[in-house]
């Protein structure tokens, strides 16, 4: 039976379905120039799954990456019989000659065929002339019976406890609003010492609020009383040029509602972010995505505009506009005075704004350079000026800038002509009386961790889209290596939104196809990046799982640690990784991460952490001491698990006593 005869919806890999005899991008299957007539194409690290109950008999087939790969590798294959490895290729990069696999499957009952991409989901690869001999029923592909999901997350006390970040940055007289977060029993009073009198804090909900006073910095103590005890702990309060000192935390609505948003979800969210008690730990943004502007028809100057463009390019089809799927998305772009407007599902823009900030929250939305968004909604491309100015004056606190149709009008791939639109918004940002994070979006392009900064930027997207796939999520998350040198405070990587709970892209959701391995694994490598933390999912549909995922206080410490060092791979060992950063503390942050099908133990070394001498170790995720090693941590780690570890030099036994 050839393996491109079984059903190839299920096999999991990180951007489409594969198809028979061709690679993930149409290709015929080439791998070092021999073409292979059989087989199918995946594109990063896939698994694919079959049930043999004992009646197979020989698996054989070539591997290898395939020639019109957008990465050289490495990549790696496993054929793994019953919970043993039964053949595997060492790292194998683009160029090289097809590895032939054959192995007996005598009694095998359950087969799973793996390919791990070290640092990539754009790596393309092939199970070439891959077939299966059998006798009696043929095998069939099947869905991996999923895990159970599990708590780690303790249950906070009712002592106070004041979570979030400790250092916040806004820009001189400049609305001011930031929310001290805190669990514990209700009814929490906040109280402060050092604040600056320009600033005003509420003692009932935590909102300080008021006009940023002049640049420097203000050292501030803030304090959280209830019945039964009280927690005090710094806050740094910078006023500069500097904004988003710790990577912005909140939601954004693309990956569960995408075209079909309405300003009343917007307004749910930030009821769930309250009622939830994610305020309590720090989530703060709530964000539009696209579809919150008018969308043109045919005919629209807009699209006129861009279709001549496109003619002008050498592209005789123009620019098509797709049927508009909802009349609510109609309207006038634009006032007399070129100001844009929300379309009929977001009718009040200031309304909407208010009401998040009521809440103690803030409020993002989304733009493009281009003339129209990715979704053909108005964007921002010859009024970015009055876009910027718009924004500001609606209360809005998060620009998402997505690059979009602005691809016609650059006049090459280059990094002037991609860095010119996004300083041209960066300078307008900048401009207004409202501090505005400002994300760019164009998918890592031109390396932008190394420009981002200079045009303003605040966080910038280092990949492509992320999808709840273990192989696209995985794909981007490992990928980040040595982008770390590039951010910090006010400047970060962002490897885009978090893909766990209820996601979509629509009305049809469904539970992330994240194992609870895989979304542990998921926050965790991204709190060591110090990357943004966006959920995606649909907050009025938080399960315990994903509530007690999102709301670990100590692992979120790590992505909001004010020294704003991400993490680097320490080491890595085909599918094991140890990734570690620096905390302001002088601690580290160790995460032990297991990429492959099978458990593995997972080791950390003093020397290549850059610490010495005997470490206290904390499991974060279970909030328990684990003790002191002297120069190794080690674990066995579950499949596309992890262990996320802080060290903190021991005391010396002269200071114990």
């Amino acid at each position: 039976m050839p393996l491109s005869g079984i059903d190839l919806k299920l096999v999991d890999e990180a951007v489409k379905v594969p198809v028979a005899g061709r690679t993930l991008m149409g290709n015929p299957i080439r791998i070092a120039g021999r073409v292979y007539p059989d087989g199918f194409g995946t594109w990063g690290s896939s698994r694919l799954e079959l049930r043999l109950d004992g009646r197979a008999r020989r698996f054989t087939a070539y591997v290898g990456i395939t020639d019109d790969t957008l990465e050289p590798g490495p990549v790696w294959f496993e054929v793994i019989g019953d919970g043993r490895i039964l053949a595997a290729t060492d790292p194998m990069a683009k160029g090289e000659a097809a590895r032939p696999i054959a192995v007996a499957l005598d009694g095998v009952k359950d087969l799973v065929l793996t390919v791990e991409v070290a640092d990539s989901i754009y790596t393309l690869t092939a199970w070439a002339d891959a077939g299966i001999t059998y006798a009696g029923a043929a095998p069939g592909a099947v869905v991996r019976v999923p895990e159970a999901p599990y708590l780690v997350t303790p249950q906070p006390g009712l002592a106070p406890v004041l979570t979030g970040a400790r250092a916040f940055g806004a820009r001189p007289g400049h609305p001011f609003l930031f929310t001290v977060s805190a669990t514990g029993a209700r009814p929490i009073h906040f109280a402060s010492r050092g604040l600056p009198p320009e600033l005003t804090l509420d003692p009932l909900t935590g909102q300080i609020t008021g006009t940023s006073p002049a640049a420097g910095e203000y050292p501030t103590e803030i304090t959280a009383t209830n019945s039964i005890g009280t927690a005090t702990r710094p806050l740094d309060i910078v006023i500069g040029d500097r904004i988003a000192l710790t990577p912005p935390m909140g939601w954004n609505s693309w990956n569960c509602f995408a075209s079909t948003v309405t300003a009343d979800d917007l307004k749910a969210a930030a009821d769930a972010f309250v009622r939830e008690g994610l305020v309590d730990h720090g989530w703060t943004y709530v964000n539009v995505d696209d579809y919150w502007e008018v969308r043109p028809v045919a005919g629209d100057p807009i699209v006129r505009a861009l279709d001549a463009r496109l003619r002008s390019l050498g592209r005789p089809q123009g620019y098509v506009i797709r049927p508009n799927p909802d009349p609510l998305l109609l309207g006038q772009a634009r006032d007399a005075q070129g100001r844009i407007n929300g379309n009929r599902r977001f009718p009040d823009m200031p309304g909407l704004t208010a009401y998040i900030h009521q809440r103690g929250l803030k409020a993002g939305l989304y733009s493009s350079p281009g003339p129209l968004t990715c979704g053909q909604c108005t964007a921002s491309y010859g009024h970015e000026r009055l876009d910027a100015e718009r924004f500001a004056s609606w209360g809005f606190d998060y620009l998402k800038y997505d690059w979009c149709t602005y691809n016609s009008y650059a006049a090459d791939h280059g990094l002037a002509e991609m860095e010119k639109p996004y300083a041209l918004m960066g300078r307008e940002l900048a401009a207004v009386p409202r501090d505005i994070v400002y994300s760019l979006c164009q998918y890592g392009r031109n390396d932008v961790w190394k420009w981002g900064d200079s045009v303003h930027g605040n966080c910038w997207r280092t990949a492509s889209d992320i999808v709840d796939s273990w192989g696209s999520m995985s794909g981007i998350g490992f990928s980040q290596n040595g982008h770390e040198a590039y951010g910090g405070p006010g400047h970060w990587n962002d490897p885009d939104m978090l893909v766990v709970g209820w996601v979509g892209w629509g009305r049809n959701l469904h539970s992330s196809r994240l194992s609870p391995n895989e979304q542990y694994t998921h926050i965790t490598l991204w709190s060591l990046l110090a990357a943004p933390l966006l959920l995606g999912c649909d907050l009025n549909r938080l399960d315990d799982f994903t509530r007690n995922l999102i709301t670990n206080d100590e692992v979120l410490a790590v992505d909001q640690d004010s020294l704003g060092r991400g993490a680097r791979r320490v080491s890595r060992h085909r599918d094991v990784e140890v990734w570690a950063r620096p905390l302001a503390d002088g601690g580290t942050a160790v995460g032990l991460f297991n990429r492959g099908e099978l458990p593995a133990r997972v080791t950390a070394w003093w020397a290549e952490l850059g610490i010495s001498g005997p470490q206290m170790m904390r499991d974060l995720w279970r909030q328990r001491d684990l003790g002191v090693a002297t120069q190794e941590c080690s674990a066995i780690i579950p499949r596309h698990g992890v262990l996320l570890l802080k060290l903190t030099p021991a005391p010396s036994d002269d200071s114990k006593e």
